[in-house]
């Protein structure tokens, strides 16, 4: 990319890309923050006094459901941000996921919120990817580790707003849909971006000297086993996080018998925080040690840590707390590491493909292992042995992430 290039680049309203990407990630962690709250109380409003093992089971199909829509949508709309831009799909998938999260208030059954649920996961999935390749793009290679951490913070900030949304307004089995209501609040943010913020120039330069087409290149023989890898090491992650740790409000809400609604909301609170920390540590991790050996730490970490709080925990006390807040940073700093490790991966032309498609790729497989925390939920009539046999996957990473590239200190590919 031409030094004129890039001097446009720093003076074209850097600021209003990233205040864009941060307001649409927080947002997208608010709307992926709802459900842990809100889906014991929903179910038993919508169920009817149902059994432990039968809210378990739809838990793990509601979140299925969300990991399946939220891997469409990075397909759909990471293609879409690298055919007509990344300005004009990130609106369309803010505005997705927003309305129809609202839609969610009316749902009179849970295979109504169920089919909510996949819709606006459509708009969740592509925000990601196209909200990373903005800012990668737009601000330059010595502020992105940075960067990367504060964009996956972004998210769990979006995640303490919902516990304390709920702090405020207790969920129960009768005002869960009014949590519903307030995320539509984020289509609001569709005005700001179309109006003060502007397209990336690099993506406007790479489609110029080379025609975009992005799903046959992310496929093609260049960068298959990048791609493919990229989608193990999300899949780990991701599997990690909504296989058990998603679980955690959902089992304090159990462990108090469902008569402190504030535990909730405080154990959504408290693995926010964890992870608002975990987010901003990965990157700076991967910054000083590589990429490599920061995944390969924090699987490490992951693995002890929740075989302890899975294993030796069985009442909600301060020591509930404590590992609710060290488990969400441990299962969060992926997040930190990937919007910085996944950038490098691709050139610009099919950057938010190609960001997505590992991404929200590994969704599927967490939505395998959501609906097979679920059943194992049913079996065990236990959340934490549930979620102890699935955190095992973090073991999968440490075999993954030996075959994977190194990218420290080179620049971002145009």
């Amino acid at each position: 990319m031409s030094s004129e290039l890039l001097r446009a680049d720093a003076g074209h309203r850097p600021k209003m890309v990233l205040a864009a990407a941060l307001l649409g990630w927080l947002f997208d962690g608010f709307e992926m923050g709802l459900f842990p709250v809100i889906a014991r109380p929903a179910l038993q409003n919508l169920l009817g006094a149902p059994s432990e093992a039968a809210i378990g089971e739809w838990v793990g199909i509601l979140t299925a459901c969300f990991l399946v829509g939220a891997a469409c949508g990075g397909f759909l709309f990471g293609w879409l941000g690298d055919k007509i831009g990344r300005v004009r799909a990130l609106s369309a998938s803010i505005l997705c996921y927003s309305l129809v999260t609202g839609l969610g208030y009316f749902a009179t059954s849970p295979e109504q919120l169920a089919a909510l649920r996949f819709v606006a996961a459509l708009g969740m999935g592509g925000e990601w990817a196209l909200g990373v390749a903005l800012v990668m793009e737009v601000w330059s290679d010595k502020h992105r580790p940075l960067l990367a951490g504060v964009i996956g913070a972004s998210a769990n900030i979006g995640f303490f707003l919902v516990g304390l949304v709920a702090r405020v307004f207790p969920v129960t089995t009768d005002s869960w849909r009014f949590m519903l209501i307030v995320g539509v609040l984020p289509a609001l943010l569709v005005f700001f971006i179309r109006l003060g913020v502007p397209e990336s120039r690099r993506w406007q330069e790479a489609v110029k000297k080379t025609p975009s087409k992005p799903l046959r290149e992310v496929f093609g023989p260049i960068y298959r086993t990048r791609t493919l890898l990229g989608i193990g090491l999300a899949s780990v992650a991701l599997i990690g996080t909504w296989g058990s740790v998603e679980w955690l409000p959902t089992w304090a809400d159990q462990l108090v018998a469902g008569k402190d609604p504030d535990a909730k909301a405080n154990t959504q609170m408290l693995r926010s925080a964890g992870s608002l920390l975990g987010c901003l540590i990965g990157p700076l991790i991967g910054a000083a040690i590589g990429r490599r050996g920061a995944y390969a730490v924090l699987c490490v970490v992951a693995l002890g840590i929740s075989a302890y709080l899975f294993r030796a925990i069985d009442s909600y006390g301060p020591m509930f707390q404590l590992f609710t807040v060290l488990m969400g940073a441990a299962s969060t700093t992926f997040y930190g590491l990937f919007p910085l490790y996944f950038a490098e991966l691709f050139p610009t032309r099919i950057r938010a493909t190609g960001q997505g498609v590992c991404y929200n790729t590994g969704r599927i497989f967490a939505a395998i292992g959501a609906l097979y925390a679920g059943s194992l939920v049913a079996s065990f009539g236990s959340y934490p042995q549930a979620s102890a046999v699935i955190t095992l996957i973090y073991g999968a990473g440490l075999f993954l992430v030996f075959f994977a590239p190194e990218t420290k200190g080179q620049k971002l590919q145009d």
